[in-house]
């Protein structure tokens, strides 16, 4: 299947990023101040719970100053090398149209090169203007690339990689709540009546199920709270690190020479090793600044970091170091023995919304994750309710808010210990990064196209980092640990299921696609009654003609006059342009009315969310006849047919218009029905109020411009489309039951029987997904023997 190269537009930018120049340094400067909030909620809270987390436990015989100057010292190389060395100058520049993610870097690699399992993701069909990277030119490069694209068991493994990481990112969600919360509550035991453990952690449920209970009204309502919030919090531990530096221990500033670390390793030995777990602990939500990277700018989050997150944590851990090195016996509650008393209550309450916040944002992330899972066929249909019209990313998905409730509330309740909460959450960021760091080293190879020297350098350098850090936190795997891993196993198989499942079923369908000899055979008539109106069959095909739509004209006397396959598609960018949602061609010549229709969303498009779908696809294909006229050589005679596709642009429709439309009526209960004339294209049937009703509908009538001369045939083919579209739609879509052979072996019997029908059967159905409406709804049952 082949795109109309000369029909492509020219790149444009992202549609939510700013330009990056000193024009609009204010408007980056906003965009820094708003990051804040929802970027760096998780990453500002870590001094909560990292001291405590790393000197307890096994460092409880080496508790003395030389002990804490050195994880002082870990701390503040770490804070360097990785969020600032790795993320801010290096992986925020590798992003996919302005976004960022796990799954952002997997549809950079499988648009560059196929590396792609997903079905229905075939490389022809996606030449979208915004794939901004070129073939790789590099001798060596595509000598991998190929060997990479040849075998599928590399393929396999990456994509079991980025599912495991994404997973990870899941696994975050529900442990970022209940660390942040619990460690916030300590500070309660300073009061006049100190509480009982009991009654801290019946607060902090009520804290949780408070937070997921509120996610249903969107975060755009909340989020000017966001910023001030946070941004109070950092000026609080700055200022309070600031005063411990000076009043307990000016010397702790020298904990910055590597010399330190060199003598924490040297006194304390494995013990200091299985303490970089906790360690880790200060580096938690760094993965948010590339992974929220589609909302803001790079310019944007690098700022914030560098002028605000960055210095207000190092002067916090160094103050928190002077207070513990003069104060040995404050190490279990590190944080609040470190405030002074004038000052306590007020960045108590601080401490608690600050990880309110910080809970906020990583709930919000788990959202998108699974939205692009799903985007990309690697999750079961779910319900995504987009709580912004302006901002795509602020999404909420109830099924997924309550099970990461229920499971956050388990956690909490089972754990009841900040630092064995610490331990998973620590193995959880640790893998992610460690992953992260992996599939970044393949875009700088396949995507930037640079040498393969400097991709192993950068692996090498980091992969021994973090994977020292991932080692430590591997150790603790008893002590907590096994949490994140449990949910990343549970959520991948999931995953993998889902993918397993759907990708054999397109397979099936590829195979037993209906040959288009039989179909010209049955004539234009198809050798049924057809019957006024406009059929689409939903089918996952991109090419040739699915088993369902045989198996419905086999069984029913009478099809419609216009048939139009619609295959839905996510390919591997964010957001696809209105100019180029649509490539339209046909499935047999001129009088058999039937085409068919690629809808392509990207994996952060929201899909048919308007309401505009029908409306805009008769546009397209309007446009379609009225180009494929112009075209001669586009489509052969009657007597044969070629099949290419073209993108349909709508901006271009609207300057030469094939089809005019419209009648605006006011219904107000005094005003008459007034009707006029409009040169403006296909608009949506919508209905909107105002302040002050009136109401207003905007009715589309179609016919064909008196004053245009066109070909009789293309003339009376417009005409059938224009009379089909009066007489409705009719959506036809199959509704498939898959198992596996009986020859299969009892692992995939197990998968496709039992694991795969279970998902199916209790997630939502393509129709609902699709939104497509129930009364007009045509199902085709059929079974799947895969």
């Amino acid at each position: 299947m082949e795109l109309d190269s000369a029909l492509t537009i020219p790149p444009t930018p992202p549609r939510n990023l700013f330009p990056l120049t000193w024009v609009n340094l204010s408007g980056n400067l906003i965009l820094a101040y708003q990051s804040l909030g929802v970027v760096y909620g998780d990453l500002s809270t870590s001094p909560l719970y990292v001291y405590t987390s790393t000197l307890i436990g096994n460092l409880e015989d080496h508790q003395n100053e030389e002990a804490i100057f050195g994880a002082c010292s870990l701390i503040f190389w770490t804070l360097t090398l990785i969020p600032l060395c790795k993320y801010v100058f290096i992986l925020l520049a590798a992003d996919d149209n302005g976004e960022g993610g796990t799954f952002a870097l997997y549809s950079l690699l499988c648009r560059h090169a196929n590396f792609s399992l997903l079905p229905n993701q075939q490389a022809s069909d996606e030449e979208l203007s915004a794939y901004r990277y070129g073939p790789s030119t590099h001798s060596n490069v595509s000598l991998l690339k190929r060997f990479l694209e040849k075998q599928k068991r590399p393929r396999t493994g990456l994509l079991i990689v980025v599912l495991f990481g994404s997973s990870m990112v899941i696994g975050d969600g529900v442990l970022t709540s209940a660390i942040a919360v619990m460690s916030s509550l300590p500070g309660l035991q300073y009061s006049g009546k100190k509480l009982t453990k009991g009654a801290l952690l019946l607060l902090a449920c009520v804290i949780l199920i408070s937070l997921f209970a509120l996610q249903h009204i969107g975060t755009h309502k909340v989020a000017f709270m966001f910023a001030p919030i946070v941004m109070l919090w950092l000026i609080s531990i700055f200022c309070v690190g600031l005063y411990n530096i000076i009043h307990w221990n000016p010397k702790v500033v020298s904990a910055i020479y590597p010399y330190y670390i060199i003598k924490f390793f040297r006194e304390t030995g494995r013990d200091g090793w299985i303490s970089l777990g906790g360690i880790l602990l200060s580096i938690t939500g760094t993965e948010a600044m590339y992974a929220d990277l589609g909302h803001f700018t790079a310019v944007s989050i690098r700022l914030a970091f560098v002028f605000a997150i960055y210095p207000c944590l190092v002067v916090q851990y160094m103050g928190q170091a002077a207070f513990l090195s003069r104060n040995l016996h404050s190490i279990p509650n590190s944080f609040f023995e470190s405030i002074p008393d004038p000052v306590f209550w007020p960045i108590f309450v601080v401490a608690t919304l600050s990880a309110v916040v910080g809970s906020q944002a990583t709930i919000t992330a788990t959202f998108s994750v699974i939205k692009q899972c799903h985007a990309l066929g690697c999750f079961p249909r779910v319900k995504i309710v987009h709580t912004s019209k302006h901002i795509y990313g602020q999404i909420y998905i109830p099924e997924i808010n309550w099970m990461l409730m229920i499971l956050t509330l388990s956690i909490t309740i089972g754990f009841q210990d900040t630092t064995l909460i610490g331990n998973a959450y620590g193995l959880a960021t640790a893998t992610l990064m460690f992953i992260t760091t992996f599939l970044v080293a393949l875009v700088i190879t396949f995507v930037w196209q640079k040498s393969i020297w400097i991709s192993g350098m950068f692996l090498l350098f980091f992969g021994i980092i973090e994977g020292a850090y991932l080692s430590a936190a591997l150790m603790k795997v008893p002590q907590g640990g096994w949490v994140p891993l449990v949910l990343s196993f549970i959520f991948m198989m999931i995953m993998y299921i889902w993918h397993y499942g759907m990708r054999l079923k397109y397979n099936f369908d590829m195979h037993n696609k209906v040959p288009l000899q039989w179909l010209l055979g049955l004539g234009p008539s198809l050798g049924i009654v057809r019957v006024p109106g406009i059929g689409l069959i939903y089918t996952e095909l991109a090419t040739g003609i699915p088993a369902i739509f045989s198996h419905f004209v086999t069984n029913l006397p009478a099809f419609h006059k216009v048939l139009v396959f619609i295959c839905v598609k996510s390919v591997p960018v964010p957001y696809v342009s209105s100019d180029e949602r649509f490539v339209v061609g046909r499935v047999c010549p001129r009088p058999y009315r039937m085409y068919r229709c690629i809808v392509r969303y990207g994996y952060k498009d929201i899909q048919r969310d308007d309401g505009d779908f029908e409306n805009q696809l008769i546009q397209s294909l309007a446009e379609f006849i009225h180009m494929e006229a112009g075209e001669p050589e586009f489509c052969s005679s009657e007597g044969s047919f070629d099949g290419r596709m073209m993108v349909t642009r709508l901006s271009s429709i609207q300057s030469g218009s094939t089809i005019i439309a419209t009648e605006i009526e006011d219904c107000s209960e005094s005003s008459s029905v007034q009707s006029s004339k409009s040169s403006a294209l296909l608009s949506l049937r919508s209905v909107y109020d105002d302040e002050n009703p009136p109401v207003r509908k905007q009715h589309i009538r179609f016919h064909l411009p008196a004053n245009r001369i066109m070909d009789s045939a293309i003339q009376e083919e417009l005409m059938d489309l224009i009379v089909a579209k009066e007489a409705g739609f009719a959506y036809i879509m199959g509704h498939s039951y898959v198992k596996a052979r009986r020859s299969s072996s009892c692992f995939k019997k197990f998968v496709i029987d039992v694991g795969y029908t279970f998902l199916r059967k209790n997630c939502r159905g393509p129709s609902v997904d699709l939104n497509i409406p129930h009364i007009n709804l045509i199902e085709v049952g059929m079974i799947y023997y895969v």
